[in-house]
């Protein structure tokens, strides 16, 4: 498969979708005064879906946005693909606006540059795997040959090697759903847009195809627009995350910053039941070096030694055996900081459900 289109930007600019009345006077009350979602149905008879929703996405990263039902995250990523139109605000992506593509661009923008999975698979039940992850191809217009292919590539990259012939009937879900993210990566795209893939999924199967999707993504290294609405996915999917409620981005941050400091109450009750110990990294609970020395001395040599990218997890494994201090040094090999036993002890406490 070809190496060529490692993502594009992505910028969401004030985005806001309202449904129903949207007069001036119903989004000024909206967009300006703020007022509450109930208010906006019963006053203006309003409902609104997204509002005024802004963040950046680097070419290559996988940034989740997630929230319970009704929080807008669906309604959000359908804007990227022109699915839905917004009342307010832009998209661009590598810096054209999406919203002023008239129909042809826009059917070729969407062909070439975008790929989406979704969560109820969506596979033809006529056509063969193949043909089904042939597909995208076929309306392109490649020829017969070069599209099987490139179907059979991506058929070897998602490891079902020998089922093109099957139909999606005899398939189990998660082949299904493998099914569903090879057709998305037929065209090759820059973007990949994922709505709740894996939700419909038996829970051993889905944590298999979250291990699968990271492994497929460092190397694909594809922009990727995750929705989820559970948290744990979320972490471990994402180099970043956007909790939403009520149609409002509460907060964004890496799963590491948003598990150790939340923004909010609604925020923190998510993240107290996820476990800390491959999220929190050692840089988040070490003591400065200077700080240490001044208190307990100079460091002994035979003191433990990791880096500040080592989580959690790893710091306790290494502690285990001794009792010493751990030394912590940065990427480029130099000491910054040290973490003691009840600095992960502390760090394991706090992340224990009240």
């Amino acid at each position: 498969m070809s190496q060529e289109n490692f993502g594009s930007s992505i910028q969401i600019q004030n985005i806001s979708k309202i449904f129903g009345n949207t007069s001036p006077e119903a989004l000024e009350a909206i967009t300006k005064n703020n007022i509450s979602k109930k208010d906006a149905l019963e006053k203006y008879n309003s409902v609104i879906g997204v509002l005024d929703v802004s963040f950046d996405i680097k070419p290559g990263e996988i940034f989740c946005v997630m929230g319970l039902s009704g929080s807008g995250k669906s309604t959000l990523v359908r804007h990227i693909n022109r699915l839905l139109e917004p009342t307010i605000g832009k998209i661009l992506i590598d810096g054209q606006e999406v919203m002023a593509l008239g129909r042809k661009e826009l059917q070729e923008f969407r062909n070439k540059k975008i790929g989406m999975v979704f969560q109820n698979f969506a596979l033809m039940p006529h056509r063969s795997v193949i043909d089904n992850i042939a597909m995208p191809l076929e309306i392109r217009g490649v020829n017969k040959n070069n599209r099987y292919g490139k179907a059979n590539e991506i058929l070897n990259l998602v490891e079902l090697t020998g089922w093109g012939s099957k139909y999606p009937h005899e398939l189990s879900g998660g082949m299904q759903q493998r099914v569903g993210l090879a057709r998305a990566l037929a065209a090759d795209p820059e973007i990949l847009l994922m709505d709740e893939p894996f939700s419909a999924l038996d829970p051993l199967i889905r944590r298999q195809l979250q291990k699968e999707f990271i492994k497929l993504s460092k190397q694909l290294k594809k922009t990727t627009v995750f929705i989820t609405h559970d948290l744990d996915e979320a972490v471990k999917v994402g180099h970043r995350i956007a909790i939403m409620r009520d149609g409002k981005v509460i907060q964004i941050g890496t799963p590491e910053e948003i598990v150790m400091n939340p923004e909010d109450d609604y925020v923190a009750d998510f993240v107290k039941g996820i476990s800390r110990l491959e999220v929190v990294k050692a840089k988040s609970i070490m003591k400065p070096l200077d700080e240490f020395i001044k208190k307990y001395g100079a460091i002994p040599k035979d003191a433990l030694r990791m880096t500040e990218d080592n989580d959690l997890s790893s710091l306790i494994a290494s502690s285990v055996s001794s009792d010493k201090p751990i030394v912590i040094s940065s990427s480029a090999g130099k000491d910054i900081g040290v973490v003691s036993q009840k600095d992960l002890l502390v760090s394991i406490v706090e992340g224990q459900d009240e």
